[in-house]
């Protein structure tokens, strides 16, 4: 089964968001960014995930543009950096990255991380509602929030968050932010889903990925699928693209899902 904008999640404001998406982080500035969206966008993605900090706003809009998708099928996510928190920095800089993108529109803005304080960052948050009530962002949420973050937000909010973006993989599995987003119906996102490939030759996930005729990415893509969340599947070699989608021809079984539950050490990497 291919990747497609059917296969979704229903976000909590009633828009959806495809359930793996391709993330750009650290891939450089310059046309290597851009052939890498564009792959991924021809090879069946519709979730493209950037951020100001990465440095690659405007790589990633070129990669969209020569892809050949139309835009109303791509889910773009981007991210307001941490000097720009506060309520006119945050109304400045999500307008450069909208013109860095060359969209008139993104799909998801994230506060791209909590620090900055309080006050300042929930000046952010007033100002990203205003701007998803012009229809220029049509989903807010947050990113690297954990428990008290959050309740701080919700006690503010007037449009909820419809997404974390967390670091989430089997070595980091983070329980009470996950219940947490869960109680709010807040989707979460994993990013770091591939462990950084810091765990590719774990014996564990080796042996669950030859058990299935899976590679061991696909493993843990799928265990993050099968908890609900949306995997962010970056890689910078091509032949992996596709690959990383090839996850929807199988299950993970409850005996070995809970095998790689077990794997947390409560440590991001």
């Amino acid at each position: 089964m291919a990747l497609n904008s059917t296969v979704t999640h229903l976000l909590n404001n009633g828009r959806q968001i495809p359930v793996v998406g391709f993330g750009v982080y650290e891939l450089p500035a310059g046309r290597k960014t851009t052939d890498l969206v564009k792959r991924a966008l021809q090879a069946g993605y519709r979730h493209i995930d950037t951020a100001a900090m990465y440095g690659n706003e405007a790589e990633t809009g070129q990669g969209i543009l020569e892809s050949g998708i139309p835009r109303e099928s791509i889910f773009v996510t981007t991210k307001l950096d941490d000097p720009d928190h506060g309520y006119q920095p945050t109304l400045d800089a999500f307008h450069i990255s909208l013109k860095k993108l060359g969209l008139s529109y993104v799909d998801l803005f994230l506060i791209h991380s909590p620090h900055g304080g309080t006050k300042l960052r929930l000046e952010s948050w007033k100002a990203m509602e205003e701007l998803y009530h012009q229809g220029l962002i049509k989903s807010i949420g947050v990113s690297n929030y954990g428990v008290h973050h959050l309740q701080e937000l919700m006690d503010f909010c007037t449009v909820k968050p419809a997404v974390n973006q967390i670091e989430l993989h089997p070595w980091f599995s983070q329980p009470e932010i996950v219940e947490l987003c869960h109680r709010h119906d807040i989707v979460i996102e994993a990013y770091s889903a591939l462990a950084r490939a810091e765990k590719a030759s774990d014996p564990v996930l080796q042996a669950i990925a030859k058990k299935y005729g899976k590679s061991w990415a696909q493993i843990l893509i799928r265990w993050s699928l099968q908890h609900g969340y949306v995997p962010l599947a970056k890689t910078a070699t091509p032949d992996r693209i596709p690959q990383n989608l090839d996850v929807f021809d199988f299950t993970i079984v409850d005996e070995d899902m809970r095998v790689l539950d077990g794997l947390n050490e409560n440590l991001p990497l």
